[in-house]
């Protein structure tokens, strides 16, 4: 006897049906799993034998064949454990098969009958979704991660039995429902962060709202406690809030990664990624044999911070420089290719100098010339290129920190932001994959950034006078769009253009000196 139940394997943050079909014939006990099944998937047969018997079932005896179809596509993780096993049960006639044939059936069985939760559910029902299946069968820790799709049942259980007594038609289960609203809403609490902790550095919490302002990638330059990481981590505090589309896409990358906690639905934050600096590149972009998504996409549509910059792996920073440009991480393999989503915003930080301080070569235990220049060549002019906002950070003086005076909420900070962001969307409205400043090409920034004649007149002579290299003008004209953003000005006015320039301080020439 045949019988055939729908699962789903994940490619990238996609997903793939998976069709689990079970043959069942007389003869001597054999068990045959066929199609391109990984280690854990070929070790089911014992999980699911025990988890049979532990729920008071029989294991059919004779000839078995599993296939897992498509045969050509890599099945990975636990995931198929429940669908073998109902599939056993249905071909041996221990349960009523109907409810299969319109049903997505995900989870993994320990040797007792409990359902565990597996990686990848979000992509997963919406594949099913969109296939046309009624109803999704998975652990209950998974449930609220699928049941923020609309439109197909979300049936999740603690156990095999559990799941069994459901094809009883005696017994009624209703789906599981979420209410995404009151989700964001619970989610939304007051940040631990907050930019009035920050004592001081007002010119750099000005540049920090620009960049959340149009998304622009940002390097903080400075000595040591001069807050350069505390301002950092409270850069997420001052960005719009993700929205629902947002937290889906960020969601499935979380999902894929197994980094949703079990019983949670959604990520409803903007993700916040601190790599350490000895991170290697496939960590860092994704990759392995079997692909997985890295750093750079975890950190999708919120920011990825990297500390200490020139301390990195220069290959882990070049492998980087295509997502930055391109939003997407491309992986290929000799059985797969897939893309990752990386949209995010680069914070990175970094001392002057070798030693710490700002570079001066008449100082006597000051880094050499030749010191500085091998410190500041483990980062590429190319990588350097796809970062808007070159910010110096001061040391904050004695006044500034013992001085009571409250400085400004990361609230009355992130108002204006979400204002910019706002006129922003409406200007790119109809433009596809562009949703903030820093997003247009080239084409595009120049047919939005319009400069009157002062303007011309002001970047003319900032490229030709303070040594600004040509690869600055799109950042500067892209940088000086959204503060005039910030400002509610329709044109780019000349002290836009004056700002935006001072904030490439790394393409001055003599910057060593």
């Amino acid at each position: 006897m045949l019988s055939r139940v729908y699962s789903a394997a994940t490619i990238g943050v996609d997903a793939r049906i998976i069709e689990v079909e079970v043959n069942s014939s007389g003869g001597v006990p054999k068990y045959f799993l066929v199609g391109l099944p990984d280690r854990a998937v070929s070790e089911s047969r014992d999980r699911v034998e025990a988890a049979l018997k532990n729920a008071g079932m029989e294991f059919p005896r004779g000839k078995i064949t599993v296939n897992l179809a498509p045969a050509d596509i890599p099945k990975e993780g636990s995931a198929f454990d429940l669908p073998i096993a109902l599939n056993l049960l249905a071909v041996s006639h221990q349960i009523n098969s109907e409810k299969l044939k319109t049903s997505l059936v995900l989870g993994e069985l320990a040797l007792d009958g409990k359902l565990r939760p597996v990686k990848g559910v979000l992509p997963m029902t919406v594949e099913a979704k969109k296939r046309g299946l009624q109803t999704i069968l998975l652990p209950n820790d998974n449930g609220p991660e699928a049941a923020v799709v609309d439109g197909i049942d979300v049936m999740a259980f603690q156990n095999i039995r559990e799941v069994i007594d459901w094809f009883d038609d005696n017994r009624t289960r209703n789906p599981l429902t979420i209410d995404l609203k009151s989700l964001f809403y619970n989610n939304s609490e007051k940040e631990m962060l907050d930019f009035d902790d920050v004592k001081g550095q007002e010119n750099v919490k000005r540049a920090l709202e620009v960049a959340a302002a149009g998304g622009h990638n940002v390097i903080l330059v400075g000595p040591p406690g001069s807050g350069k990481t505390m301002m950092a981590r409270r850069l997420p505090t001052i960005l719009p809030p993700l929205t629902l589309q947002e937290a889906l896409e960020t969601t499935k990358i979380h999902s894929v990664a197994g980094l949703v906690e079990p019983g949670n639905s959604l990520v409803t934050r903007r993700p916040f990624r601190s790599p350490h600096h000895t991170v290697s590149p496939v960590a860092l972009v994704g990759g392995g044999s079997i692909p997985m998504p890295g750093e750079i996409s975890m950190a999708h549509n919120g920011i990825l911070f990297l500390d200490e910059l020139p301390e990195f792996n220069r290959s882990a920073l070049e492998v980087m420089r295509q997502p930055l440009e391109d939003g997407t991480v491309s992986i290929s393999r000799s059985r797969m290719s897939v893309s990752y989503p990386s949209r995010i915003m680069l914070i990175a930080s970094m001392n002057p100098s070798p030693t710490g301080d700002w570079f001066d070569p008449s100082c006597v235990n000051g880094a050499t010339n030749i010191q500085m220049q091998r410190y500041l060549n483990k980062i590429s002019g190319p990588l350097l290129d796809r970062i808007d906002l070159h910010i110096d950070v001061e040391k904050v003086s004695f006044r500034e920190l013992s001085g009571k005076a409250k400085a400004e909420s990361s609230d009355a900070i992130r108002s204006r932001v979400i204002e910019a962001r706002d006129i922003q969307s409406r200007r790119f409205m109809g433009v596809r994959g562009v949703y903030c400043n820093s997003q247009m090409n080239t084409k595009l920034a120049r047919r939005i950034c319009q400069l009157d004649e002062n303007g011309k007149k002001l970047l003319k002579q900032a490229l030709n006078t303070l040594g600004l290299s040509a690869r600055a003008f799109d950042r500067i004209l892209k940088v000086s769009r959204t503060i005039a953003d910030l400002d509610r000005s329709e044109r780019i006015l000349s002290n836009h253009i004056a700002e935006a320039i001072q904030y490439r301080s790394l393409d001055r020439e003599g910057w060593l000196g």
